[in-house]
């Protein structure tokens, strides 16, 4: 990585806050508010994933971002870029038709959806999130693209909880994630 990549990695670092047991006991949660907050170390984000976009040689024509986080960084990436924007929202939110992937979660299941024209076939993707965890929504994000026969390129997350091993299960496309804890 690049003396200035680096340096924009430690800034967006800087701004991600450490809440313990928060939403219950046992959970440090990483809180990327105060990444918001501050227009450099928002800046840095993009820009850190814009290189990773460009250095891989990716083409992409859409980045598609995950409810709602997904939703704060993905289309600054795409405006960045020059491609659009596409959601991925929960079931129920979106109107028109749509297609729809359901996920487990360690209580139960979730659904996302995503509108039946948002990508064409053969269009390339990345999809974008705030956090990876147990990956399930991203990997529901993925399935989705499948069956809109999208190309996906690879996902993007600004935090990933490597303990939590989500990574595994969005192979075979890959994760950058610019933190890892």
């Amino acid at each position: 990585m690049a003396a200035g990549s680096e340096e924009k990695l430690q800034l967006v670092q800087r701004h991600v806050r450490a809440f313990p047991d928060f939403p219950k006991k046992g959970i440090l949660f990483r809180d990327i508010c105060p990444i918001l907050k501050s227009p450099a170390a928002l800046t840095a984000v993009i820009d850190l994933f814009e290189e990773h976009v460009r250095s891989h040689g990716w083409q992409v024509d859409l980045i598609v971002g995950l409810d709602a986080r997904g939703f704060l960084f993905g289309p600054l990436l795409a405006q960045r870029l020059g491609v659009g924007f596409v959601l991925v929202r929960k079931k129920g939110k979106l109107p028109g038709t749509t297609l729809c992937v359901a996920y487990d979660l360690e209580y139960g299941t979730a659904e996302v959806e995503i509108q039946e024209d948002a990508v064409a076939p053969g269009q390339k993707v990345v999809i974008i999130d705030d956090l990876l965890a147990t990956g399930g929504t991203l990997h529901a994000a993925c399935e989705l693209m499948k069956k809109q026969r999208a190309e996906i390129q690879g996902c993007m997350v600004v935090i990933e909880l490597k303990d939590l091993k989500g990574v595994d299960r969005l192979k075979p496309h890959g994760v950058f994630s610019l933190l890892q804890y």
